[in-house]
């Protein structure tokens, strides 16, 4: 995970900024991956918007290197191996001069805060979504490693998400028990 981090702090650079550079900080629950830019695109679209390089020379160098690839897949690979290995979601923050991702150390879930559940759902959701499938209580359940039988428990960080207006139904006709959900960014 944190080589296509790396790989994309160095291709999205803004070498116009002066007296800082890219930074990696690792610490004892978290590794934070800095660089001097704001990214050209919303961070909530990562997943889903095409790629645009700032510094397409260097790009171009990298993936003829196989440090990356232009499909623009990085962030995408990033959310992926954090929900294989069920961790919580990746993040990015972003200031004026500088966007910083995290990625945080294993956590069950019941020690995750309410942001960290909420951008896990979301960004599964996003997942779900750019593969042509919708995220449902199962699909929730799996991510988590919650058990069938507490439907409830997928049910509430689906309804903490909606809250939040990060997803949205796919069908808001459709029966509880049948409900399939979609990025909010995805909604007709």
């Amino acid at each position: 995970m944190p080589r296509e981090l790396i790989a994309n702090m160095l291709i999205h650079q803004d070498f116009s900024i002066t007296g800082a550079g890219p930074m990696v900080e690792i610490f004892s629950n978290r590794m934070e991956i800095s660089n001097p830019w704001t990214p050209i695109i919303d961070a909530l679209r990562f997943v889903d918007l095409p790629p645009r390089s700032r510094n397409e020379a260097l790009a171009s160098m990298m993936r003829r290197a196989h440090i990356c690839e232009e499909r623009g897949t990085g962030w995408d690979k990033v959310a992926s191996q954090a929900e294989f290995y069920q961790l919580p979601a990746p993040y990015v923050e972003v200031t004026p001069d500088h966007t910083k991702a995290v990625l945080l150390a294993p956590q069950p879930l019941t020690r995750m805060d309410r942001r960290d559940r909420v951008r896990a759902v979301y960004l599964h959701a996003c997942l779900r979504h750019v593969s042509g499938e919708r995220t449902t209580n199962a699909s929730i359940r799996r991510r988590f490693g919650i058990p069938d039988s507490n439907s409830p428990q997928a049910s509430r960080l689906l309804n903490e998400a909606l809250e939040e207006r990060l997803i949205a139904l796919y069908d808001p006709s459709a029966g509880y028990r049948s409900r399939k959900y979609i990025p909010f960014w995805a909604v007709a």
